[in-house]
């Protein structure tokens, strides 16, 4: 779904880029909060993973595919802020490195692919885990159905900037139905990579999915015929070996580097969801050539390299690797004015505290 140049017009571009700098800035603050010892290491992480997802385009029906967005899961794992930021993060390196997705387009791209689906894939998951036993199942079927909405949820916000700022005369009713019908087909594979990445982390490191956090039930005794809250346990130290994500973060980056590595050779070549509609529907009429199109990486390939599968796996690992490492400095960064913010020597002047 990332929007190139030229479909939307400047203004409503320009708009857009409004809102998706205030929401990161929303964004950069309220990650302060759920920024810690376990989420910001990871979160470094869910953006490279992310991006090596998002290069696995898989066939949804006549002649399109899609792939997956990630807002949703971002949100899960590590907090809907910190997600919006995830996918920011993404969506500039794709822009500006691989030419996918236009540059005067980025504000609508981190509006419609980040915030909309960050935010309507959290609230969906939350109000679904709130309702369901809170069991580890419960949480996988959440993300299921949070993820699945999510995209069509975007496809939406999609056609309505359209309505407002498109750059050519298609009939609005026809977009909205070609956009969701089709995204609602993408939102499966989308809900399906999403329960089974939750499912996988929850079941070796439940701790470290920000979503499920505060949902364990509390242990029941009978007592005279009556369930009550049994007394707290007291607590026990929990070993640094036991605490440390280490091996799960070692393994998300592998796997990371394999999907885009070489995964990715085998991905679907049909358009995705939003060039197959503005290809039937002639929204791409005044399409543009992208500002980076002349990048050594554009394209996902390395310039100078013939050898197509050389190129592709070589552009997707770089891609990985510059995404982990963009990534988790502007979280260690985010997590450190926290921890700047909440030290005693930045309560020192306030009065009562010196």
């Amino acid at each position: 779904m990332h929007v190139p140049d030229g479909f939307i017009n400047a203004p409503v571009s320009a708009a857009a880029g409004v809102v998706a700098a205030g929401a990161v800035a929303v964004s950069l603050r309220g990650a302060r909060r759920e920024l810690d010892e376990r989420t910001a290491p990871l979160a470094g992480l869910v953006a490279a993973f992310i991006f090596a997802a998002q290069m696995l385009n898989f066939p949804v029906a006549a002649g399109t595919s899609g792939h997956l967005l990630g807002g949703a899961l971002a949100a899960i794992l590590v907090g809907p802020f910190t997600g919006v930021l995830c996918l920011s993060v993404v969506l500039l390196m794709q822009g500006i490195l691989f030419a996918d997705g236009g540059l005067t387009a980025l504000g609508v791209n981190i509006t419609v692919m980040g915030v909309v689906t960050a935010v309507v894939g959290y609230a969906v998951f939350r109000g679904l885990v709130k309702v369901l036993p809170k069991k580890r199942p419960s949480v996988t079927v959440s993300a299921f159905v949070a993820a699945l909405l999510s995209v069509p949820a975007a496809a939406a916000a999609f056609t309505l900037v359209y309505a407002v700022g498109g750059t050519t005369d298609v009939p609005i009713g026809q977009v909205l139905t070609a956009m969701v019908g089709v995204h609602v087909l993408i939102g499966i594979g989308e809900a399906t990579i999403t329960a089974l990445t939750v499912g996988a982390v929850i079941a070796v490191r439940p701790d470290l999915v920000y979503g499920a956090r505060g949902l364990t039930a509390p242990l029941k005794l009978r007592v005279n015929g009556e369930l009550v809250d049994a007394p707290a346990a007291p607590a026990q130290p929990v070993p640094v070996a036991a605490r440390s994500p280490r091996k799960l973060l070692l393994a998300g980056l592998v796997t990371s580097l394999l999907l885009a590595g070489f995964v990715s050779f085998y991905a679907s070549a049909n358009p995705d969801g939003l060039e197959k509609v503005a290809a039937d529907k002639g929204i791409d009429a005044q399409g543009e050539d992208h500002a980076a199109g002349d990048s050594p990486l554009a394209d996902y390939g390395v310039q100078g390299i013939t050898d197509t599968r050389l190129s592709s796996g070589l552009a997707g690992v770089i891609g990985v690797g510059v995404t982990v490492v963009a990534g988790s400095g502007v979280f260690w960064a985010v997590r450190r004015r926290r921890t700047g913010d909440t030290s005693p020597a930045s309560t020192s002047d306030i009065p009562g505290n010196a």
